[in-house]
């Protein structure tokens, strides 16, 4: 029994991970809002064991912030810092969609190109909650088929600064501009193309750059 113990732990830890995640990226929980674990128990529905060491995970990102002697609260979204994150987002981006080319298995090539093609006509739907799933599906499967788990580990709190940062200015948004540039990366990678999967996260990453340059612009 002690076996299913362990294993159970971990998963409840990542489903508060993932939960708490999705939270501050589509910004229920606000910039510089204060954390109180009974609400997140309330709102994710976990124990306050999977919470708490969600927490210390979500502060190592940098995504939640300790106060002395006022807790943790939210990160803030630095918009001064957005460019260079996504500067440094790029070199791991490449790394990843180069890595899934040539690594992927035919299954997870098949699954890319779905949610590719899902995010695509999530897109041309306007459908916005529909979009961000297969967004984070592709990611999910990206991260398992690059098999570099210091890159993921070092990528997953950018992607979800650029998330909530879009979620934050998606009036400022292009959602096919960005559809089309997943579909590009992940065409590559079904094709075990490295040179057109890094195509792909470039196109996204320029994307994003120009989508920053907007709104501090504005």
């Amino acid at each position: 029994m002690p076996t299913a113990t362990h294993t159970t732990k971990p998963r409840a830890t990542e489903a508060a991970y993932d939960a708490i995640e999705q939270l501050i990226a589509t910004l229920r929980l606000e910039p510089n809002q204060p954390i109180v674990e009974s609400d997140l128990i309330q709102m994710t529905g976990l124990g306050r064991t999977p919470i708490r060491e969600a927490l210390m995970r979500l502060v190592a990102s940098g995504l939640i912030e300790q106060q002395p002697r006022r807790g943790l609260r939210v990160s803030e979204i630095r918009i001064a810092e957005h460019l260079i994150l996504i500067d440094t987002r790029r070199v791991l981006e490449r790394l990843i969609a180069t890595s899934s080319a040539r690594r992927a298995t035919p299954d997870q090539r098949i699954r890319l190109l779905q949610c590719g093609q899902d995010m695509m006509d999530a897109a041309q739907r306007g459908d916005l909650s529909a979009y961000m799933q297969a967004d984070q599906a592709l990611d999910r499967i990206n991260h398992e088929a690059c098999r570099n788990p210091y890159a993921v580990q070092a990528i997953v709190p950018m992607i979800i600064q650029c998330r909530r940062f879009w979620y934050a200015y998606q009036h400022e948004g292009d959602l096919e501009r960005g559809a089309r540039s997943h579909l590009m990366e992940v065409q590559g990678i079904h094709a075990s193309n490295p040179e057109q999967a890094v195509a792909g996260a470039d196109a996204l990453m320029d994307y994003l750059m120009e989508f920053t340059r907007t709104v501090i612009e504005a």
